[in-house]
């Protein structure tokens, strides 16, 4: 996603959840050719280089639980919050996989994904 017109429709129409360290927001949409993410990280979060981790911490999140995300096509945006830079990457991703079930973005586990 690049387009501010994308991300003013996931705002605008989408559900967003608020977690400790980020908030999530998705928007279903059938004419996507594929899953959409978008990272939101501004300096208010730190400086360039304090962002970047985040951005890559943000991208390993959504790499690690792909096969858990349901197959629908979607807009997914994650933004970070003020003091994002004070959690660990095991925080950041409890805090996802909180806000991400409550979207309803995840599939069940199953015994073979584990």
């Amino acid at each position: 996603m690049k387009k501010r017109a994308d991300f003013q429709k996931v705002r605008e129409t989408g559900r967003s959840k608020a977690g400790r360290f980020l908030v999530l927001s998705t928007l279903e949409d059938p004419e996507l050719p594929h899953f959409m993410v978008a990272f939101i990280t501004t300096k208010k979060v730190g400086k360039a280089h304090d962002r970047n981790l985040l951005r890559r911490r943000f991208r390993s999140i959504i790499q690690t639980h792909a096969h858990r995300i349901t197959p629908s096509l979607r807009y997914v945006v994650m933004i970070a919050r003020y003091n994002t830079l004070t959690a660990s990457y095991a925080e950041l991703e409890q805090d996802w996989l909180k806000l991400a079930a409550r979207l309803g973005l995840l599939s069940p586990l199953s015994s073979a994904a584990t």
